[in-house]
C-alpha cells in the first residue's frame, strides 16, 4: 500500500501548540513594556515600543516553530509508539525505497493510520504561564499607580503676597511653581517655594495659581513685555511659559485692587566646556631617543555633560626655515568616566608622523557639550612635541662673532608663490578690478618682503619725501642741511628695535656712518647671492602690480632658489662696531633753536561715552524732575550681556515708575545704574620731578 500522509500535517500541531504555549508566557513582557513607554512619554510612545515587542516575539515565536522538523517528528513517534519499530523514518522518506525497505514502510503506515497527530504536541506551561501573568499584573499596577502619583498635583501652597483687601474683590490664596529643564541637560523637573525664579535657560516654567473669589480673568505681565493670559482648570488659573531672556513679571487680576509686586525671571546660562591637559605636566615636550609613542591626557568639564565624541587635531611642521612643510590630520577620540567631567586618553604613535630633527608635533582637541539645539564646541590648549635639533658645534675665540643661523623670518617668499598660484588658478572666477586688485595685494606684500632682505645690504628704505627746509632770516647764518634719517639729527631718541630689523639694533647703541661692504652683516659671497634673489623680487613685484602674476611666478621662484642658498650659508659675520660719535656742530651751540630737536607735543583727545544713556540718567537721578525712564529701560534690555544684575536694574526701574518723585528709589536707581557705567580710561601719571636736584635743573632751564 502507499504511505499515508505528509510529515507537515504531523508537525502541525506540535507547532502550533509551541507557539502558543510561547506566546503566552512573553506576551506580559510586552505589554509592560508599552505602559512604561506610556508612563514615560504618552500614547506614542507606548504604541512604538509595544509594536518593536510584537514584532520581537512573533520572530522568537517562529524561531521556535522552525525546530519542530522531520527529525524530530520521526524521534517523537518512535520514542511515543513501540509498535512502529524505530521505522517511522520509512514512512517519511523522500527517496527512493528498496522493496524491502517499501513492505516495511507499508506495515508502519497502517499502524500510524491509527494515531493521532495532536497527541505528539508538548503539554501547556501552566506554571510558567501563570507566573508570567502573575508578574506582569503586579508590573502594571505599579505603573499605573506610578502614573497616578505624577499625574496627581501638588496642592496649592499659600502664598505670601500682600495686596490691599478690599470687599468681595479676589485676592491670591495659593501658588504652585513647577520648573521643567530641557531634556539634555538631565534634571528632573522640580518646584519652587518662591515667585522669584532661577532655572537653566531654556526650561519651561509652569504656574497654577489660586484666587478668593475666583476674577474674571487673570494674567502674568512681563514688565515691559509680553502679558501671558492664564487659563481656569480645576485646580487653579494656569500659564506657562519658556525661560530663555532675564525678565520681571507680576500677577494681574481682573477687579484686584493695587498693584502686585514685581517678581524675577533668571535664567542660568549654559557654559561652554573647559579643556585643561593632564599629562604631559607642560606644554612643550621634547622627544626622547628611541620614543615610539606619545600619551597625551585630556579633561573635559561641562555643567551638565561633555560629548562622549572628541576631535583630536594633529598638526606637523617638518623642516626649518623655507623648507617647512605643515601636515594636519584628525581622528575621533572617545572619553571615558563621568559625564561631566570626561577624560581623553590617546596614545599616538610616532612612526606615521615622519618627523625629523628640528620638527613639532602639535596637538589639540576639540570638544562639545551636549546642549539642544546648538552644541556648543570649545578647542582646547595645544601640546607641542619636538624632535630636538642637534646642538651646533661649539665656537672659540674669533668664531665667536659668527651668528650660526639665519633669522627665523626668512620664510615668507613661499607663501607669495602660495598665493599668486592660487591667484593663478582663481582668474576665471574673478572680475577683471577684484583679480587686479588682488594681485597688487600680493605685489604689495612681495615689496615689504624685498625691503626687509634689502637691510642687509644696504639698501636705503623707502621714504616719503623730505619736508622743505625751513628757512633763515638774512640776519643769521645759514645752518647745515638737517633731516630726518640723516643720520646727524640726534635729538630725538632713537625708536626701539622691532622684529625683523636688526639694523636698529647697531642704530639705537652705536652710530655708524661706514657704507661700505665691511659695516654689512653677510659676507661677501652671501652678499651678491642676497642681491640677485632682491633683483628677482623687484621683477615680481613689478609684473604683479600691473597685474600679471603668470610673469612674476619665475622671478617668484628664482628669488626663492637664491634664499635658500643664503640660507645654506654656515655663518654670518658680524663687524666690531665701536661707540664712534658724530662730530659736533659749532654752528648749532648756543643758538637757542630747537628745530628739528623737539618734536611735537602730545594732543589730549577728548574722551567720547559710546553709551550715554546710562550716565545720562545717573546725572539727572541726582537732580528733581522727570527722567525718560522708558529709554532707560529699553538701554538695559538691549545690554543685559554687559550688566552684572539686569534684573536689579529693571526692579528699581520699575518702583521708580510707580513713585518717580521718591528720593530713596532714585538714590536706589542710581546706585544700580554706578556699576552700569562706563569707565573711564586710565588718566596719565605725571613724570617725578627727581627731587631736588630735579626742580633746581628745571628752573635752570626756565
Amino acid at each position: 500500500m502507499s504511505r499515508p500522509v505528509a510529515a507537515a500535517e504531523w508537525l502541525r500541531p506540535a507547532r502550533r501548540r509551541a507557539v502558543a504555549d510561547h506566546l503566552a508566557i512573553w506576551s506580559p513582557l510586552a505589554l509592560v513594556i508599552g505602559a512604561l513607554g506610556w508612563a514615560v512619554a504618552g500614547v506614542a510612545l507606548a504604541l512604538g515600543l509595544f509594536a518593536l515587542a510584537a514584532i520581537a516575539l512573533a520572530w522568537s515565536a517562529r524561531h521556535m516553530a522552525a525546530r519542530f522538523d522531520k527529525g524530530w517528528l520521526v524521534r517523537r513517534l518512535n520514542a511515543w509508539e513501540s509498535s512502529l519499530e524505530d521505522s517511522a523514518a520509512l514512512v517519511f522518506a523522500a527517496d527512493a525505497l528498496t522493496p524491502f525497505q517499501q513492505m516495511q514502510a507499508d506495515r508502519i503506515a497502517t499502524r500510524l493510520a491509527s494515531l493521532d497527530p495532536a497527541q505528539l504536541a508538548d503539554r501547556w506551561s501552566r506554571r510558567r504561564i501563570a507566573l508570567a501573568w502573575g508578574l506582569g499584573a503586579a508590573a502594571l499596577a505599579t505603573i499605573a499607580w506610578w502614573q497616578m502619583q505624577r499625574a496627581a498635583p501638588l496642592p496649592l501652597a499659600p502664598t505670601a503676597e500682600m495686596t490691599a483687601i478690599a470687599p468681595g474683590a479676589p485676592r491670591l490664596v495659593g501658588q504652585r511653581v513647577r520648573i521643567v529643564p530641557p531634556p539634555y541637560t538631565g534634571l528632573s523637573p522640580s518646584f519652587s517655594d518662591s515667585l522669584d525664579i532661577r532655572a537653566p535657560s531654556g526650561s519651561r516654567i509652569e504656574w497654577t495659581f489660586g484666587f478668593d473669589p475666583a476674577p474674571a480673568s487673570a494674567a502674568l505681565q512681563l514688565v515691559g513685555g509680553q502679558r501671558i493670559p492664564l487659563s481656569q482648570g480645576t485646580d487653579g488659573w494656569s500659564g506657562a511659559l519658556r525661560l530663555d531672556q532675564p525678565a520681571l513679571y507680576r500677577i494681574t487680576a481682573a477687579a484686584m485692587p493695587g498693584e502686585m509686586p514685581a517678581h524675577r525671571l533668571e535664567p542660568i546660562p549654559d557654559e561652554p566646556p573647559q579643556v585643561r591637559v593632564v599629562e604631559p605636566a607642560s606644554g612643550l615636550v621634547n622627544m626622547a631617543t628611541g620614543q615610539r609613542s606619545w600619551r597625551i591626557v585630556f579633561e573635559a568639564s561641562d555643567d551638565y555633560a561633555v560629548d562622549p565624541l572628541a576631535r583630536l587635531t594633529l598638526t606637523t611642521a617638518i623642516g626649518q626655515g623655507e623648507n617647512v612643510r605643515f601636515a594636519e590630520a584628525s581622528q575621533t577620540v572617545r572619553g571615558t568616566g563621568d559625564p561631566r567631567r570626561r577624560r581623553f586618553a590617546i596614545d599616538l604613535p610616532l612612526a606615521g608622523f615622519g618627523l625629523e630633527p628640528g620638527s613639532d608635533l602639535v596637538a589639540q582637541l576639540t570638544i562639545a557639550d551636549t546642549r539642544a539645539p546648538g552644541p556648543q564646541m570649545v578647542r582646547g590648549p595645544g601640546v607641542i612635541l619636538r624632535y630636538p635639533a642637534p646642538q651646533p658645534p661649539q665656537a672659540e675665540g674669533l668664531d665667536l662673532m659668527a651668528k650660526q643661523q639665519m633669522p627665523a623670518y626668512f620664510r615668507s617668499q613661499r607663501q607669495v608663490i602660495i598665493d599668486t598660484e592660487a591667484l593663478i588658478r582663481q582668474r576665471g572666477s574673478l572680475s577683471a578690478d577684484e583679480f587686479m586688485v588682488r594681485s597688487d595685494t600680493i605685489g604689495v606684500d612681495q615689496r615689504l618682503l624685498r625691503l626687509r632682505y634689502g637691510q642687509f645690504v644696504g639698501m636705503e628704505a623707502e621714504e616719503a619725501p623730505r619736508p622743505p627746509l625751513p628757512t633763515a632770516d638774512k640776519d643769521e647764518p645759514a645752518e647745515p642741511e638737517h633731516y630726518d634719517g640723516d643720520g646727524h639729527d640726534h635729538g630725538a631718541a632713537p625708536e626701539s628695535p622691532v622684529f625683523g630689523s636688526l639694523g636698529d639694533v647697531t642704530a639705537e647703541y652705536g652710530h655708524v656712518h661706514d657704507e661700505s661692504e665691511a659695516a654689512t652683516l653677510l659676507d661677501p659671497d652671501t652678499r651678491e647671492l642676497l642681491k640677485k634673489a632682491l633683483d628677482a623680487m623687484w621683477q615680481a613685484e613689478v609684473n604683479l602690480r600691473t597685474g600679471k602674476p603668470e610673469a612674476a611666478l619665475p622671478f617668484e621662484n628664482t628669488a626663492l632658489d637664491y634664499i635658500k642658498q643664503v640660507q645654506q650659508a654656515s655663518r654670518i659675520y658680524l663687524p666690531r662696531i665701536g661707540s664712534q660719535q658724530p662730530p659736533i656742530d659749532m654752528t648749532r651751540r648756543l643758538t637757542g633753536k630747537r628745530v628739528g630737536i623737539v618734536g611735537k607735543g602730545a594732543q589730549l583727545t577728548p574722551f567720547a561715552i559710546d553709551d550715554a544713556v546710562p550716565a545720562t540718567a545717573w546725572r539727572a537721578l541726582a537732580q528733581p524732575g522727570t527722567i525718560d525712564l522708558t529709554g532707560l529701560d529699553q538701554w538695559v534690555r538691549a545690554n543685559t550681556g554687559r550688566i552684572r544684575d539686569p534684573l536689579n536694574v529693571l526692579a528699581a526701574i520699575d518702583r521708580l515708575r510707580a513713585a518717580p518723585q521718591s528720593r530713596d528709589l532714585r538714590e536706589k536707581l542710581r546706585g544700580a545704574l554706578w556699576t552700569v557705567l562706563t569707565r573711564p580710561p586710565t588718566a596719565v601719571r605725571r613724570r617725578p620731578d627727581g627731587g631736588t636736584l630735579g626742580r633746581r635743573y628745571a628752573e635752570g632751564l626756565r
